[in-house]
């Protein structure tokens, strides 16, 4: 399958973008090590983060955040007024708990470990981001990021996200993010890293 135009510049992802969406998320998640304590089996990884990034992206984020997208790739956002409206609802729980099986109680450890981190002050919250492998290097994430902090320096707001990927903190360094802590995910899960960046008045 090729895209028709692979494009950098970011566009409004709706729900008619969902499978493409799900499909470059589960390309980009793959060797994550968070998505891989979620979905241990290979065999069944693409397929359950294809479910997992649909579910999320067309019951959550694209009703109640900021979902963008260029020809490669994806991010969800989450404004302040968002903020309490983005929580999945029962019955996205229960989707995401068939999608996971028996991993459903370790992603719910990992959901709640994560929120006891979660900051007060007001905020942009960057909740995926991810580029398809066969397009990485070539600017598609960048050019979401941009998209994002412009968004939040116009507001005058920080951006906070989570990483479970440490070859990607230099990325998010290089932006402007700084580690303000690591947590280590309950039973034996992966190491977390939550990140700020303070808004800029320059940009």
């Amino acid at each position: 399958m090729t895209l028709m135009t692979v494009t950098h510049t970011p566009r409004t992802a709706t729900t008619d973008d969902a499978e493409p969406v799900g499909r470059i998320l589960a390309a980009a998640f793959d060797d994550d090590p968070m998505m891989r304590w979620f979905f241990p089996d290979g065999a069944t990884r693409a397929e359950g983060l294809r479910r997992y990034f649909t579910t999320l992206f067309t019951r959550q984020y694209v009703r109640h955040g900021v979902c963008e997208h260029t020809g490669a790739a994806t991010s969800f956002w989450v404004s302040p007024e968002g903020r309490d409206k983005a929580v999945p609802d029962a019955e996205t729980v229960r989707e995401l708990q068939d999608i996971l099986g028996d991993r459903a109680t370790a992603f719910r450890e990992a959901v709640e470990a994560a929120a006891e981190h979660s900051p007060a002050e007001p905020h942009w919250y960057l909740a995926v981001i991810g580029a398809d492998p066969a397009a990485r290097g070539q600017g598609h994430g960048a050019a979401l990021l941009r998209s994002g902090l412009a968004r939040a320096d116009a507001a005058g707001l920080p951006v906070y996200l989570e990483s479970s990927k440490p070859d990607n903190l230099p990325f998010y360094e290089h932006f402007g993010f700084t580690v303000l802590g690591e947590a280590r995910l309950p039973g034996g899960g992966p190491t977390l890293w939550a990140m700020r960046r303070a808004p800029r008045t320059d940009s």
